[in-house]
């Protein structure tokens, strides 16, 4: 059913990646159509691209496509973070209005919430919920709980702001569930989705989304510094522009029309030049995987090849998180006999490429990868483990 080939997938000639919660190897079709606009450019500059200029509407539909919303719902961002800072700094809070996350985010969906404390926001932090998964002893985080998330809303709750999947523990919110209450509650869910978009489902207008922004160089396999940012139309009527220039604007190419006439769809967020390059390798690799296979397949895939990897795994060595199927994600973590991040450079020495955070080994394959790859980095992690 899938293509696992060298051919569409060549580092799997140099090594077994299983960091895709990382920076992950750029895809072929990927990194051909970005070769392809830049060699146009290379060419001739301008007089070279006029084939490639309905690339952004391209991707616009793509990601429209795979996120099962209209293509007036996307915009193209260099990472979440930007994305994040569009939406909080443009969010019309007022003084005592309140932010709900949690309180081992990742950067990019912490600080330009915290950066509303100026504006006289409250962020409220939510704690680790013990026992979530099967470690609810270790300091490490673990992950947050509907539970403490309900009782910590208030009359002053304007937004809700998650990470689908958490980056160091594997933690994933129940969408489904999240965005039934947010909506009841008429708050504002936003979503990091960096950590499961190209592995998991993830349709927002389905789970009462109102944003999300992710990067592009993670389960995606784009290029380092691509993104993707999705917005409601209620969400994109409130925000007002932080970051402005010609492209967001009616009149575009119209330079000398100095009318404040911003796009209404979400070309509001795409203020200046882009990477152009990085739009071009994200719409190949959208239309050579993510739009070929459904997101159900390719998640059921990854969770297979995580199960195979357990079942190789030495569980006497080692102590694995697992959480509940609502809560599972493309991240397995894992607590070494050792220390964690001394035996992911050993292994990586093999070949083997992981990461590790706050503490934990992360095993995070993608669905190309191969039985005998899934049994081959188990074996020698517990040979690795095993001469401490």
């Amino acid at each position: 059913m899938f293509d696992k080939s060298e051919k569409t997938f060549p580092a799997t000639k140099n090594s077994l990646f299983l960091a895709h919660c990382a920076i992950s190897p750029l895809q072929q079709q990927a990194k051909e159509a970005a070769q392809g606009f830049l060699e146009a450019m290379a060419a001739g500059g301008i007089s070279g691209l006029p084939p490639y200029f309905d690339l952004l509407p391209q991707f616009h539909g793509k990601v429209g496509k795979l996120l099962q919303t209209g293509s007036k719902n996307i915009s193209f961002v260099h990472n979440t973070a930007e994305g994040m800072c569009l939406l909080a700094n443009g969010y019309p809070f007022r003084p005592g209005d309140e932010v709900i996350s949690y309180l081992h985010e990742f950067p990019s969906n912490h600080y330009p919430w915290r950066l509303q404390e100026k504006r006289g926001v409250k962020l409220v932090l939510l704690g680790d919920s013990d026992p979530l998964g099967s470690l609810g002893d270790v300091g490490a985080p673990r992950g947050w709980s509907m539970a403490e998330l309900e009782s910590r809303v208030s009359p002053r709750t304007r937004v809700i702001a998650l990470s689908h999947v958490q980056f160091s523990s594997g933690y994933a919110a129940d969408l489904r569930e999240l965005g039934a209450f947010c909506k009841g509650h008429d708050i504002d869910l936003i979503i990091d989705g960096a950590q499961s978009l190209g592995c998991l489902p993830l349709y927002p207008e389905e789970y009462h989304v109102a944003a999300m922004a992710a990067s592009g160089w993670k389960w995606l396999m784009g290029p380092f510094g691509s993104g993707i940012l999705y917005t409601s139309p209620a969400l994109r009527e409130k925000i007002e522009l932080t970051m402005v220039g010609p492209y967001c604007m009616q009149q575009g190419l119209d330079y000398l029309d100095h009318r404040w006439n911003p796009h209404a769809d979400g070309r509001k967020f795409e203020y200046s030049t882009l990477a152009w390059e990085h739009v071009a390798a994200l719409n190949g690799v959208l239309d050579s995987l993510f739009l070929s296979y459904s997101m159900e397949a390719i998640r059921d895939e990854v969770f297979r090849l995580q199960n195979l990897f357990l079942a190789h795994l030495d569980q006497k060595l080692f102590r694995v998180l697992l959480y509940p199927e609502e809560h599972r994600s493309g991240i397995l973590t894992l607590l070494s006999p050792g220390n964690s991040e001394e035996l992911v450079a050993r292994v990586g020495k093999q070949g083997l490429v992981l990461t590790a955070r706050s503490d934990y080994i992360r095993i995070a394959p993608h669905f190309y990868l191969r039985d005998h790859d899934m049994k081959g980095a188990a074996q020698l992690l517990n040979r690795e483990a095993g001469r401490r």
